[in-house]
């Protein structure tokens, strides 16, 4: 049975990676080994190394490709936590003057929790943005709203708070894809100088086996006369 294409049966890709020259994969821990396996496969079935040379470029490209998938991983977790971070720093201000409902039967107690409540509240509001909770997003929303702001203001400021370090990681995203395309590069030069021998090494084939051909045909005449 053939294989898709782009893939190749899982053996020849472990065969690849558990060459003993390249070591563990450069996982960190809590990282899928399944996906990077998949990886792997991805690149190796695509690119069919033919020699030892092409199987550990093709290894470190799925290294390279990993490796700028990871940063940029992080980068998203950066920005959100940057932005959850600016989102509660705006929030608590807005969240604290609302007005507070307190009962008419509270006592003293009461009132107090409903104050410690309000000065809490743009944390936990922005805490329970950041999870997802569609109450409340459409709660942020109308507390930015009420000042004439929306997340994108948010976010703009997160982003510019934070402007060295995102470029910091755009710029090993760019290292780590500079080296991928090196690589790559590398690959079809090997190939192009390898079929650029091969075809020099079938011309001299054909033209020895001419002259052989050639020579053998061409019987000297004896002119021998009785």
């Amino acid at each position: 049975m053939s294989n898709q294409i782009g893939t190749v049966p899982k053996p020849a890709a472990q065969a690849l990676s558990c060459l003993p020259i390249f070591g563990p994969p450069p996982l960190l821990k809590g990282e899928d080994a399944a996906a990077y396996d998949d990886l792997l496969i991805r690149v190796s079935g695509n690119l069919k190394p033919s020699d030892i040379f092409e199987e550990i470029w093709v290894r470190e490209i799925a290294d390279l490709i990993w490796e700028s998938l990871r940063w940029r991983r992080q980068l998203a977790s950066f920005l959100a936590m940057a932005i959850a971070s600016v989102l509660e720093r705006t929030l608590k201000p807005i969240a604290q003057n609302q007005p507070v409902v307190v009962p008419r039967e509270a006592g003293y107690i009461g009132k107090l929790r409903a104050a410690e409540a309000s000065l809490k509240a743009g944390s936990i509001l922005a805490a329970d943005w950041a999870k997802g909770d569609p109450a409340a997003i459409e709660r942020v929303k109308e507390l930015l709203a009420s000042v004439g702001m929306t997340m994108d203001d948010v976010i703009a400021q997160a982003t510019a708070s934070e402007l060295d370090k995102i470029e910091r990681f755009n710029r090993l995203i760019a290292s780590a894809e500079g080296r991928r395309n090196a690589l790559l590069r590398e690959i079809e030069h090997h190939r192009a100088a390898f079929a650029q021998r091969l075809r020099a090494e079938v011309a001299k084939i054909e033209n020895a086996e001419f002259e052989i051909v050639e020579t053998s045909t061409a019987a000297p005449s004896t002119g021998a006369c009785n």
